[in-house]
């Protein structure tokens, strides 16, 4: 429960290399859910979601398509919306990494850093995971990674933001906040890379590789790094740094900020993006929560995974499950399911399962005592309510 009397609630904006499935509908409805649960209270609230749009699988999947990288941005971004639409999902702000106000704020981030001098040039000799657009150390590279070109080596010239200058800093606040990384186990793992020696974060991706970014403002023959890019995402919404929106939402202590976000982006959330922020002179947000994944038969539930599977067993897209179950059913399963930090398998089975046990059967059997009580005792009608602090201790137990 927020202690301020504002809540803004964010999830991870989603990359537009393909649709979503049901990992990107967990994180969003969970988000909603906790927006309207706010609301409830009185609280002003700002729910925010949206589309991360650059970088090189972005640029690859839009030469496959024959379009330009633009177009598939549009059309997929649109994907995203109906999805949320067909959720019910009420989000007060849905961000494109794309727009031109978004570029500024990461232009004139990064120039900060550039001239306090916490980004400088260097050359970088190592190992690249193409599809997950970061550059890993020795102990992360894989025979079948190799094989398949998932993980090439390369040797340029790119810039660095001094992540490890901030090394000790963080380990501190996060020890003297406890809260702010949820689980626990999250908050471990982060303590766990952060005592570890802590390579400086490379920032740039030559135009010589990668066109589809935000130019560095400092050299024109560099466009920005998607993570460093997209992770600016969640002040730039605000209009940082000068708004009132900035003000009213992350710049002030009557606000509670919350990141929901997977496990699998722990590590540019729980270690890149805090110290970014630090650097450039912005307020941490007060919370990170950062769920299971949804798996299926033990795998974790993204675009490749359900590809894969599709040909071995019907994999229902989650429109389909909607016009079966129902969307107030669906949205209850995906929470009620997913004991919050663990993983949760998958099945069509459990839905029906979960709605059949819960719903049919004991919030069915509460509704039909309820109503009888109010037949019995006030005559059929429900009686007004007389106390106005009723529901408050529920509340603060809550």
């Amino acid at each position: 429960m927020a202690e301020g009397r504002r809540f803004y609630v964010t999830t991870p904006i989603y990359y537009v290399n393909d649709s979503p499935h049901i990992g990107h509908s967990y994180t969003t409805i969970l988000g909603d859910v906790l927006a309207r649960y706010h609301r409830l209270f009185g609280e002003e609230v700002r729910f925010m979601t949206g589309t991360d749009e650059h970088g090189q699988k972005v640029q690859q999947a839009a030469q496959k398509s024959g379009k330009t990288p633009i177009e598939h941005c549009d059309l997929y971004s649109e994907r995203f919306k109906e999805m949320w639409r067909l959720l019910e999902i009420r989000y007060d702000r849905f961000i494109r990494t794309t727009e031109p106000a978004h570029e500024k704020t990461v232009s004139e981030i990064l120039q900060k850093l550039y001239d306090q001098g916490d980004i400088y040039r260097d050359t970088y000799s190592g190992w690249y995971n193409v599809s997950e657009e970061m550059f890993i150390s020795d102990d992360e590279v894989t025979e079948e990674g190799k094989e398949t070109g998932r993980i090439v080596h390369v040797s340029e010239d790119n810039y660095f933001f001094r992540l490890s200058k901030y090394q000790d800093w963080l380990i501190e606040h996060i020890e003297k906040n406890p809260e702010f990384i949820h689980p626990e186990s999250r908050k471990n793992e982060v303590l766990g890379l952060l005592r570890e020696p802590v390579a400086d974060l490379c920032i740039s991706r030559p135009k010589s590789r990668l066109e589809w970014g935000i130019e560095l403002p400092f050299d024109e023959d560099y466009v920005t790094y998607v993570w460093f890019d997209a992770l600016v995402n969640y002040v730039s919404g605000l209009e940082w740094p000068d708004s009132k929106l900035f003000k009213t939402w992350w710049d002030t202590k009557d606000s509670h900020v919350l990141h929901l976000i997977g496990k699998d982006i722990l590590k540019p959330h729980g270690f890149f993006w805090p110290i970014m922020l630090h650097a450039a002179g912005i307020p941490l947000p007060d919370q990170l929560l950062a769920h299971g994944w949804w798996t299926r038969g033990g795998l974790k539930e993204s675009k490749t995974v359900t590809k894969e599977l599709a040909a071995q067993a019907p994999v229902r897209h989650i429109r389909e499950l909607v016009e079966e179950y129902g969307v107030d059913p669906i949205r209850y399963y995906l929470l009620r399911e997913m004991t919050l930090g663990r993983d949760q398998d998958y099945s069509e089975e459990m839905i029906v399962t979960r709605l059949n046990s819960d719903l049919a059967n004991d919030l069915g059997n509460l509704v039909n005592r309820v109503t009888k009580l109010i037949k019995q005792n006030f005559g059929s009608k429900i009686p007004p309510l007389t106390d106005p602090g009723f529901g408050e201790e529920l509340r603060e137990k809550a």
